[in-house]
């Protein structure tokens, strides 16, 4: 199949969307598929490859490293004319979400839509009464899935807040899927060689983007009252954002700031020796679809504790691969506490984590699940 994937954030720009679209393009390619990007101009891109199409960008005052696509190309509206593809899949609901929408009507291919994100969230980017945003951004993302042919939901609470919305297209539950090869158990005492760790300090762990609505700050004051009861516990926090000044300014004020250390934005591909590192991992987010950084770190044996809330919970299995806590401070602390202090029962967290991994999280399960979609659909629509 010859397949387009309209996308808002990618390379080099890092986020879970971006990573899932290049996982799936990845993935899509391995399996003898014809994947082509089509998405916003980044500043630092440098495309190696030739199945990756920019789109003309406007760059984002309030997030610097981000750009919104101008959704209108006359040379992209020929060229995706002119590859004839098989299916046309958008990943946002604005922006290149109507462009693949337009352009899938025009061809008429089928529209297939992930809902990669609780949009309702975000609205504190947009310089509007955030009230009037988080209704505009429900309504706008539920009417787009509406319109689409097939719609791929990353967890089950999405697919189900969706039907409660009143969306009636054919919706499929397709997690964000890991390479499990790359993704896995590894040496932890090489792994902490390489972060210039000792190896008996317990390591809590948060990688994702140091943005609000990601409750960071949560972290670092969970991570304080750990470090009060365990002196030699350490933090390293993976990642960058528009909170990331904010965020260290309030970890040096902690009087534990000489334990917790920014290792700022890595590579994808290099993150697997943190995981391996580290004791626990710790996240605070409240705002996830899937929370694909719980997946790898599952997928590299570690547990982690998260807040109980929807998204998380379909990948921390409570009790069993890990913590699931309200979200204050105090009660992440004594989950990381209780699992710091109880190595047994971290290892075996850890070995259920990876099995639950390689149940689910697969990202060859999400390559053949996204398949049979494509084809359903095309068929249906025949």
């Amino acid at each position: 199949m010859r397949i387009a994937l309209f996308t808002n954030n990618y390379l080099p720009f890092c986020g879970g969307v971006t990573i899932s679209v290049e996982t799936l393009r990845r993935g899509l390619e391995a399996a003898g598929h014809e994947a082509w990007v089509f998405g916003p101009r980044l500043a630092g891109s440098d495309d190696a490859l030739a199945r990756i199409v920019r789109y003309p960008s406007i760059p984002v005052t309030t997030y610097p490293e981000f750009s919104l696509a101008v959704p209108y190309s006359r040379r992209i509206d020929r060229l995706v004319a002119a590859l004839d593809f098989d299916v046309i899949h958008a990943h946002h609901p604005f922006l290149l979400g109507p462009a693949a929408r337009r352009l899938a009507r025009r061809t008429g291919r089928p529209l297939i839509f992930t809902y990669h994100t609780r949009y309702e969230k975000y609205a504190h980017y947009v310089p509007l009464p955030l009230g009037l945003v988080e209704a505009a951004a429900l309504r706008l993302s539920a009417g787009f899935a509406a319109q689409a042919d097939a719609v791929l939901a990353p967890s089950a609470v999405i697919r189900d807040e969706l039907h409660a919305r009143g969306v009636r297209t054919p919706i499929a539950v397709v997690p964000t899927g890991v390479d499990l090869d790359r993704f896995r158990p590894g040496d932890r005492a090489a792994a902490r060689r390489r972060l210039d760790l000792g190896d008996a300090e317990p390591l809590v762990l948060y990688v994702g983007r140091l943005d609000r609505e990601k409750s960071v700050d949560r972290v670092l004051l969970a991570f304080e009252r750990v470090a009060s009861t365990l002196p030699a516990a350490r933090l390293v926090l993976v990642g960058h954002g528009t909170e990331a000044e904010r965020l260290r300014r309030l970890a040096c004020a902690l009087p534990v700031a000489g334990r917790i250390r920014f290792l700022g934005l890595w590579p994808h591909d290099a993150l697997t020796e943190c995981y391996q590192a580290a004791d626990v991992f710790l996240f605070a987010s409240e705002t996830e679809t899937q929370g694909l950084v719980l997946a790898e770190a599952a997928a590299c044996g570690l547990p982690a504790v998260a807040v109980s809330a929807p998204g998380c919970d379909e990948v921390v299995r409570d009790g069993e691969t890990g913590v699931l806590a309200k979200g204050d401070p105090a009660a992440l602390a004594e989950a990381v506490i209780g699992l710091l202090l109880d190595p047994e029962r971290r290892r075996g967290m850890g070995r259920r984590a990876r099995e639950v991994a390689e149940g689910l999280f697969d990202v060859r399960l999400q390559i053949d699940r996204t398949l049979a979609v494509y084809a359903d659909t095309v068929a249906r629509l025949r």
